[in-house]
Order: structure tokens, then C-alpha cells, then sequence
């Protein structure tokens, strides 16, 4: 039979309302989500489900470390899928044991644990720091205001940041937050109970803000003469983001008595992975023992499949020179981000940061950026993203660029030419 009337066009799917809707319906709201949906990426390149391309300059947070979709790192991916994924922790299996022995190449004789997580990684070490300090009855692990150490329950009491906690009261206990690059505020809050202090090298959450040579130096002397732990937090600041393995190590490079210095424990993530899973823990001689069997476990922690992706990770990072490249390329992203400071001095306070771990401290109350409900961070990220540019919020009025290592110049230029423009907009 003829059809008379003709069939309708076919809908057009808005794909980005249909993945927004997906979540509305499915998806825990814990998140204050942008409203960008992304499907594919290539280097420091990202592309929306609309086809409009982003220069990443915020990295996952600080995670994907060689961009988006290393060829090297996917072919190392399926290789090690065609040959074992998991046979969990009951067994040995060779990637772990080469991965932590690069691990402690990088830092000094000790021993590793491998998890999912920052937090899990901080996890470890909380739990390094009570069963060291058991039989003497300590547990207290002193932190910084402003310091960001996870989601767990006991990440949030050992976070310096009120806003992390809410709701979530009573705390778990054993922690107390002190101001941060104050070396006198920490030793006056040392108590009989206290058994570690914990620290980033450089606070990511909490506004990119370095600590500062003397304070390392001064921790390190204060817990020797205590007989406390020093632990640092080396999930965003570190893994070569600021020219060096650890952000330590940067800050401390050409300072008399530097060289030695040693933390007793340090919690990685993010980079190590460059975006699959994994994360890690390191421990100094002999506290790598402590922690023996049936005290720590996971399931999934250091299983072949993560340590293959990591082991390759960070050849590729020794063999590309990227440590140097952060440096290099880095420090021009900052001489640039000065430049514009120094343009817009009404708009930029401050530029802070090492390597590829910059912040960028707005001015309060900028009139283009009041918007009822929003910090200044977010919507100036907003415009950015608008302009084609991604950087993240850290704070009411500090942004972030956490680019992979493998950045290019002229990729730096390119944010640098966007944020001129937003800034003289």
C-alpha cells in the first residue's frame, strides 16, 4: 500500500543531555559536576560529545601524566590483559616487585605497599603511625590547616579543612590541624600522645602553596628530636610533577643539609598510574616490617595489570627527559603567568607552585566574577572552559594547572594567549 503521508525525520539525540540524564538518574550527586560530557582525548587534547576540542591543563588533577591515550601506555595495557590481570596478594607476581624497586631507586632503602588510592595510600600510613607508636600508648598525627589527605573517614579528620568534615561528625579521633610552614606552631602542639606528622610538600587542595625549605628541614630535626614519624602526602605533588620524583626533593634541591634529608614514609597516587588506579605507599628502613602480615591488605592493590601501566609510565618519563621538561616548560608557564600577574594587577594576587604544579590566586571580589552561590575559582574556570581551556578550581579564588609532564611549549603558549584574553575580557 502507498504511503500517503510521509514517515517524520528522525529525533536527533542531544547526546550530552542523554549522558547528563544518566546521571540524574544513576549516579550519587557528590559531585558539583561542570557541564561538559567528553568522549575521547588525545596528549594535553580533549573533545566533547559536541566534537569542540579542550587544552587540558588540569591533568585529571594532577593524574594523567603522559595526556590522554599514550599510544605506549595503551599497547602495554593489552599487552599485559592478553597475559594476567589479577591473581591478588596470596601470590608474588614479578611487575610489583620491579615497580617497588623503582620506587625505592628513586628514594631511598625501604619497602613499598601498593593500593588504589591516595587515600588508601594515607590510609597506610595512619596505620603505620598507630602501630608504631602502640606500645607506648602514642597515636596523635599532627597536620597543617589547609591540607587535603582523601575522603575517607579518617582522611577528613586528618584533612585541615573544615568544609570536608561537615556532617560527618564525631570525627575520628587522634588528629589535630596546625597553621602550615609554621615550624613553632608544630612543635608547641607536640603532646605525649603525638606519634607522627604529616605534611604535603606542597598543599594542592589548599591553594598550591609550597612548604618552604626551612620547614622541612625544621620537621625532620623536630621529629628526630621527639622520636615522631615524619609522613608526607605525595599523591598530587608528586611522580616528577615538579621536576623532581618528589616534591621534597625539588624544594630542598641546593639547600645546605638537603641532600639528607628523608621522610619516614610517603603516600603516592595520581600520576603513578597516569590514570588507571593505583596507588602506593613508601617506607624507610626499618619501618617497612612493621607492618606485618595480617595487619594491611587489599584486593586489588599492585596487581599486574596496574604495575605493567606504572612500570611503563615511568620509563617513558626517564627515557622522554620529563622530569626536565616540567622544569623547563614549567617555570615558562610561570614566567607567563608572572607576565600576566603583572598585567592584571587588579585581577592576580599572587603565582605560586613549582614545575607543573602552578596556582593562580584571583583577587577577592572581582566584579566579572561574582556569581551568587559560586567561588571566583569556579567561574573563572567556567569561562575558561568556554574559551576552550581546562584548569581546576583549588579554594574559593585559586585555579590550577596540573598539565601531563609531556606539555609543549607552544601548548603552553596557547593557555597562556587564553588566559590573557579571559583576563583582559
Amino acid at each position: 500500500m502507498k504511503e500517503i503521508v510521509p514517515s517524520p525525520p528522525p529525533v536527533i539525540r542531544n547526546e550530552q543531555q542523554a549522558v547528563q540524564a544518566l546521571f540524574a538518574r544513576h549516579v550519587v550527586p557528590s559531585y558539583g559536576r561542570f557541564d561538559l560530557v567528553f568522549a575521547r582525548g588525545q596528549g594535553s587534547r580533549l573533545w566533547d560529545v559536541n566534537g569542540r576540542s579542550y587544552l587540558d591543563l588540569g591533568g585529571g588533577i594532577a593524574v594523567n601524566c603522559l595526556g590522554h591515550a599514550h599510544p605506549e601506555v595503551t599497547a602495554a595495557m593489552i599487552e599485559q590483559s592478553r597475559t594476567l590481570v589479577h591473581v591478588s596478594n596470596l601470590y608474588y607476581t614479578e611487575s610489583q616487585g620491579r615497580l617497588a624497586g623503582q620506587i625505592v631507586r628513586h628514594l631511598a632503602p625501604g619497602k613499598v605497599f601498593f593500593c588504589n588510592s591516595g587515600a588508601e595510600a594515607n590510609e597506610g600510613l595512619y596505620k603505620l603511625a598507630r602501630k608504631s607508636g602502640h606500645e607506648e600508648g602514642r597515636f596523635e598525627i599532627l597536620t597543617a590547616l589547609n591540607s587535603f589527605h582523601g575522603r575517607t573517614l579518617a582522611g577528613i579528620a586528618a584533612t585541615g579543612q573544615d568544609k570536608v568534615k561537615k556532617g560527618f561528625e564525631p570525627m575520628v579521633s587522634g588528629f589535630r590541624h596546625v597553621p602550615f610552614n609554621d615550624l613553632d606552631a608544630m612543635r608547641h602542639a607536640i603532646s605525649p600522645a603525638t606519634v607522627a606528622i604529616l605534611v604535603e610538600g606542597i598543599q594542592g587542595e589548599g591553594g598550591v602553596t609550597p612548604a618552604t625549605p626551612d620547614y622541612l628541614l625544621g620537621l625532620r630535626r623536630l621529629c628526630d628530636e621527639h622520636k615522631l614519624l615524619l609522613l608526607m602526602d605525595g599523591v598530587q605533588c608528586g611522580h616528577f610533577r615538579t621536576g623532581r620524583f618528589q616534591s621534597f626533593q625539588r624544594i630542598l634541591e641546593g639547600i645546605p643539609g638537603g641532600e639528607g634529608f628523608l621522610p619516614d614514609g610517603i603516600s603516592m597516587a595520581k600520576s603513578l598510574g597516569g590514570g588507571f588506579p593505583i596507588g602506593a605507599f613508601w617506607l624507610r628502613e626499618p619501618l617497612g616490617d612493621l607492618l606485618s602480615p595480617g595487619t594491611h591488605g587489599t584486593t586489588y592493590g599492585g596487581n599486574p595489570l596496574g604495575c605493567a601501566v606504572a612500570l611503563k609510565i615511568m620509563e617513558i618519563i626517564e627515557r622522554d627527559r620529563l622530569a626536565d621538561n616540567a622544569r623547563l616548560v614549567g617555570e615558562h608557564l610561570k614566567v607567563g603567568l608572572e607576565k600576566l600577574r603583572q598585567q592584571f594587577p587588579s585581577l592576580i594576587r599572587a603565582v605560586r607552585g613549582l614545575g607543573f604544579m602552578l596556582g593562580v590566586e584571583l583577587a577577592p571580589d572581582i566584579p566579572g566574577l561574582t556569581v551568587e552561590g559560586k567561588t571566583q575559582a569556579i567561574v573563572f574556570a567556567v569561562k575558561a572552559q568556554d574559551a576552550g581551556l581546562l584548569v581546576i578550581p583549588a579554594g574559593p579564588n585559586v585555579f590550577r594547572l596540573l598539565p601531563a609532564l609531556n606539555l609543549t611549549r607552544a601548548e603552553a603558549d596557547e593557555g597562556l594567549s587564553i588566559l590573557g584574553r579571559l583576563l583582559s575580557d
